[in-house]
């Protein structure tokens, strides 16, 4: 499966993983921005941004998008996380011209002052539905304290305050900024006519002007916790006591995060870990996993854990023992082994789908200008050793003070896990 690109004299890249036993095309916009690029005062408008896009551009309005996407069969979204936006479609690739001409159109939108007042109501009503469903903001919170003034503290969706003051001035000084072409990755996989799609490039974004002073992402130094500790959301209605935390870990350019993400699947995989055989199997928690997320110059081991309230300290301390266990012990090669295929399967199965494979590459070019196919991320897979996964586990120790913060009907103090600096937050 070959992989082409181009570049546009104004900046923009274009990239694709041409697959010519696919029966399907997809398409993406990858714009490098997301909560961790939002200066103060206008949290979450990275967020809000991605659904003015929708809006449409100058003539064309949000209705006759939905329609013009519907004509061609597209399953099209977006998507905004603390470091990306992503706009997709996958098609049949007879109407790839037509996909990558309505999402070209999207990345220019009008930004209307009525569609802005009226989509803020939108976007405040789902931060309070975010904050009143589990697990209440505990993920949120528990970023904002492990992280603290590293960009990455902020919450993808902001807050009511950052959002109610925004005007649509400063949303549309953000996309002038933001989405220049230096900053945006035109990423397509699958059945792709490549020399097609840049022509439609050529013609749809090539007199879009680079941004003057283009804001292009500069790494920070990972960092410990900045307050390990615990943190309460008090919801007595809860049903379950939900628990989340933090401990740091190898970010995305550090050549362990494979072995971290292996690691995360021995002990904390949702079937067939550490994790699940002592606590979920046995019915003692809904939910105990251990997962590995990575950002450009950070990494995040982050365990998750919903249960009875009264049993959450229990649960807790269980869980700590499990990693301290594992970095004791070492990791078995039965587990080493299990995981590791797992992990491959993974791999094969999502590189065999278009739209899958499509955030893969995009994603990757867009952050590292780099790119790896199937066989190569499946190759990294299986050269993983014991050693590598005990490397992880001294250098990156999970059973280290952490942030945690417990979401749920549980009052501080009721029965507590240890931790430092306990604290008390009412949402």
């Amino acid at each position: 499966m070959p992989f082409l690109r181009e570049q546009l004299d104004n900046g923009l890249d274009i990239v694709a993983e041409t697959n010519d036993s696919a029966v399907s095309t997809s398409v993406g916009f990858f714009v490098r921005t997301g909560a961790r690029d939002e200066q103060p005062g206008i949290e979450g408008v990275s967020h809000f941004l991605e659904h003015m896009v929708f809006k449409g551009p100058p003539g064309l309005s949000a209705e006759e998008i939905n329609r013009r996407f519907d004509r061609i069969g597209a399953a099209a979204n977006a998507f905004t996380s603390e470091e990306d936006t992503v706009y997709h479609a996958s098609v049949l690739p007879r109407h790839q011209a037509a996909a990558v001409e309505l999402l070209a159109s999207l990345m220019r939108p009008e930004l209307r002052a009525e569609d802005f007042e009226m989509e803020k109501k939108v976007i405040l009503e789902e931060i309070r539905m975010y904050d009143d469903q589990p697990p209440f903001g505990a993920d949120d919170r528990c970023r904002a304290a492990f992280f603290g003034s590293h960009p990455l503290a902020a919450s993808v969706l902001g807050t009511v305050a950052s959002i109610e003051p925004l005007d649509v001035e400063a949303m549309r000084a953000y996309h002038r900024r933001r989405y220049a072409p230096g900053t945006m990755v035109l990423a397509a996989s699958g059945a792709v006519d490549f020399p097609a799609l840049v022509e439609s490039a050529r013609r749809l974004c090539g007199d879009w002007e680079p941004a003057p002073t283009a804001d292009h992402r500069q790494p920070e130094p990972p960092r410990a916790a900045a307050q390990p500790g615990l943190e309460w959301i008090v919801r007595p209605a809860a049903a379950l006591e939900y628990a989340v935390s933090l401990t740091a870990a190898p970010g995305e350019t550090d050549p362990d995060r494979w072995a971290a993400s292996l690691l995360a699947v021995v002990l904390g995989d949702g079937s067939g870990s550490r994790l699940y055989w002592s606590l979920v199997d046995p019915g003692l928690a809904e939910q105990a996993t251990l997962g590995h997320q990575d950002f450009l110059d950070a990494g995040l081991f982050v365990t998750q854990l919903s249960c009875e309230a009264d049993d959450a300290a229990d649960l807790l301390a269980q869980i700590r023992e499990t990693y301290a266990l594992a970095a004791r012990d070492g990791i078995t090669a039965a587990e080493f082994e299990q995981a590791r295929n797992k992990v491959a399967g993974r791999v094969v199965l999502a590189g065999e789908r278009p739209r899958r494979r499509l955030f893969d590459v995009g994603l990757e070019w867009s952050h590292l200008r780099r790119f790896r196919s199937v066989g190569e991320t499946l190759g990294i897979v299986e050269s993983l050793t014991l050693d590598d996964l005990h490397r992880v586990l001294a250098a990156w120790p999970l059973d280290a003070p952490s942030a945690t913060v417990l979401a749920g009907p549980a009052e501080q103090g009721d029965g507590a896990p240890a931790a430092s600096a306990p604290k008390r937050g009412e949402a």
